[in-house]
């Protein structure tokens, strides 16, 4: 799982690469069966140590070599595709069975004549070639026949009808070219109008992905800090020397009794997992992440969190119906594995007014990775984290004696998750606003809540103030002065970014500092940006341009002029797919751009245009244009579903960051890259494009 994991960060970063050089090379030729048939036959050379893959298409695993003929009424592809005998392996990389060719393989395809002119036969072919370190997915490539007809073959009745895909996998088409404007329906409509849904999807990148795929590590590791939590509230805490007590006294020998605490904690681990899996597998695998950028979405979110926030902070109790928590703690009675199950079950209805806020933001962190594994190590790393106390003092009951008892830091403990569910919920409030550019939730005014928030919290845990279900404090505790601590650290270091301070520590979770009501901060002013970089003194176009947060001087989604300018200097064009609410395009901002020789770059040899794909600003009525996207005719009314659909058609992808340089002709200079925040790469990646462009 984890290289399954690790292939798919692979695929959907930094590692879509474009080759320079395929390592495959492609002969054609032609063997005549009869008069009217003939063998077209594809011979591919694969260099040492790379491999492609075999015709067959296999789910969830690598992209299978492609064939697509062009329709002609002048002859008919005869059966299917065939292949060399390939190797069968089992591959560690994506953990299944895969068919595979070293060295060489050949393809055949065998067609019929119908016609006695001469004819050509044409189409693109398609692969996918990898090493044990990484694989490239070089564009469509095309083939060419040509072939004599006889009277004969003019005679003969077509029975079959013409098959344009032989094996069930459309070819990816090549990069189209924007000429001109891409405001223009008519333009961008004939830019794309090769680049076919089915194509791109063929690939595996239209599915809904995330900007970055978090780690199953990372994922985990939240989730078993989340569960870690959980345990410390007054619901869950107690349960622990009760239910371990119960499992110790009703068992015959110790060894069953350690037994059946396991099978508990087994149960707790399942009935987890299985929410988690069985909500992401109700909305879809990417529903969550699809909606990320979603308005209505993102606020629900807020509401939801901000509810779960005033019950922590003891406004109110989220309890199920308790006739249903009956009904669920009678069968545990029932003794056996049933009754263990059951027992698990009623535990996890009962603290739910605990856990549930935490599962509850962990699944949306989980489930925005747009697949089964987020939400699956997340909840098993919460459910591992919460079922381990009762088998490990199952096993050793010694230890119960050591736990402290039960008390007011319970509460505590629970207090302090409401705030941090408060500072939460500010976050998809903020993606709202940013997504609507309302102008509501500005830096500033996030960055005061918080500051306000970590205050409050602070003062709660020295004892300045108690909540109304808070016992009298008679001192603080180590653990209660740390978390005060860190707390405090958190005021300190927020309250200069009201003036301004790039505060990277919280970079892609606060807005953006350019979403100021000062961008400067509060009395500043652009002297820092400008000692960088100013714009130039061109009257036609720096009327268009604006220079960021960190002196990089940019158009902001107006990609005709930023063409047209890059045409008029002679520079590369950067295209920067972005969005109010991507947190990786922040982080690349504010960590890899102010770096001196990436900023260079950006100002003296390229022309960068950031478009941002989930601006719902409306188009202008006259833009409007009616396309074929996901498999239906849609018609495009907003400037992110603009841009959004211009990255998806023209290159393939449709995560955030994605930077693309292209030349004058809109032609691919560089491999397309993703997010990656190192920034040497950066600079190389940067630098061989302009050198090749140059060139």
């Amino acid at each position: 799982m984890l290289k399954k994991i690790s292939l798919l960060f692979l695929f959907l970063t930094s590692s879509f690469l474009i080759a320079q050089e395929t390592p495959v090379h492609f002969k054609f030729s032609i063997k005549k069966i009869s008069d009217c048939e003939y063998d077209l036959q594809f011979t591919a050379a694969v260099d040492e140590p790379w491999h492609i893959y075999s015709l067959s298409p296999v789910k969830d695993g690598p992209n299978p070599t492609v064939f697509m003929f062009t329709k002609s009424a002048d002859y008919d592809l005869v059966g299917k595709t065939t292949e060399s005998k390939p190797i069968k392996e089992f591959d560690k990389v994506f953990e299944m069975n895969v068919q595979y060719f070293v060295k060489t393989a050949t393809f055949t395809q065998r067609i019929k004549l119908k016609t006695d002119k001469k004819i050509t036969i044409k189409g693109k072919y398609e692969f996918q070639a990898c090493t044990e370190e990484k694989c490239i997915f070089p564009p469509a490539d095309v083939f060419e026949f040509s072939l004599q007809g006889t009277a004969a073959c003019a005679a003969i009745e077509s029975v079959t009808a013409t098959e344009t895909s032989t094996t069930g996998t459309t070819v990816q088409a090549v990069v189209p070219s924007i000429t001109d404007s891409v405001s223009s329906k008519d333009t961008i409509n004939t830019a794309v109008e090769s680049a076919t849904e089915e194509a791109v999807i063929s690939q595996g990148i239209l599915k809904e992905t995330q900007d970055v795929p978090k780690s199953w590590y990372a994922i985990f590791i939240a989730g078993f800090i989340g569960g870690a939590l959980a345990l410390l509230t007054p619901c869950v805490f107690p349960m622990i020397p009760m239910n371990v007590s119960f499992f110790t006294k009703q068992s015959k020998t110790k060894a069953e009794g350690i037994k059946n605490a396991l099978l508990y904690a087994v149960s707790i681990i399942v009935l987890y997992v299985g929410l988690g899996l069985g909500v992401t597998v109700i909305f879809g695998a990417g529903a969550l992440h699809s909606l990320s950028t979603n308005v209505w979405f993102n606020l629900a979110f807020f509401v939801l969190l901000l509810v779960f926030a005033m019950s922590f902070l003891g406004a109110f109790e989220i309890t199920l119906p308790s006739g249903f928590v009956n009904k669920m703690d009678a069968k545990s009675d029932k003794g056996g594995y049933i009754g263990i199950f059951f027992m698990a079950f009623t535990l996890a209805l009962v603290s739910f007014s605990c856990t549930g806020p935490i599962i509850g933001t962990l699944l949306v962190e989980a489930a925005g990775t747009g697949n089964l594994a987020g939400p699956f190590w997340g909840m098993f790393g919460f459910a591992l984290a919460l079922a381990l106390p009762f088998g490990l003092f199952a096993a050793f009951p010694g230890w119960l004696n050591s736990l402290p008892q039960s008390g007011g830091w319970l509460n505590a403990v629970k207090v302090t998750l409401g705030f941090l569910e408060l500072a939460l919920a500010l976050k998809f409030a903020s993606n709202a606003d940013l997504v609507v550019q309302a102008g509501i939730l500005t830096r500033e005014v996030f960055v005061g809540l918080w500051i306000v928030i970590f205050a409050l919290l602070t003062m709660y845990l020295v004892g300045m103030f108690k909540t109304s279900h808070d016992s009298d404090l008679k001192h603080v505790s180590v653990g209660r002065l740390f978390v005060a601590i860190a707390s405090f650290f958190m005021v300190i270091y927020l309250i200069p970014g009201m003036w301004g301070a790039p505060l990277k520590l919280f970079s892609g979770i606060l807005p953006p500092l350019e979403y100021s009501e000062s961008p400067h901060g509060f009395g500043g002013s652009s002297a820092g940006a400008s000692a960088q970089a100013s714009l130039p003194a061109d009257a036609e176009f720096s009327k268009y341009m604006e220079v960021n947060k960190n002196g990089v001087v940019h158009f902001k989604n107006d990609y005709e002029h930023a063409l047209a300018y890059s045409k008029k200097v002679g520079k590369p064009l950067l295209i920067d797919f972005t969005g109010h609410a991507c947190a990786n395009c922040r982080k690349t901002e504010d960590y890899v751009w102010p770096d001196p020789e990436v900023t260079k770059r950006l100002n003296n040899d390229v022309v960068l245009v950031s478009l941002y794909v989930d601006d719902k600003r409306a188009l202008d009525p006259k833009d409007y244009m009616k396309v074929q996207w996901y498999g239906k005719e849609r018609e495009i009314t907003d400037i992110g579903d603009k841009f959004k659909y211009m990255e998806e058609k023209l290159y393939g992808q449709s995560s955030q960051p994605l930077y693309v340089l292209v030349d004058g002709n809109e032609q691919v200079i560089a491999p397309i890259r993703g997010y990656n925040p190192s920034i040497p790469e950066y600079i190389t990646w940067l630098q061989d494009g302009i050198d090749k462009y140059k060139k």
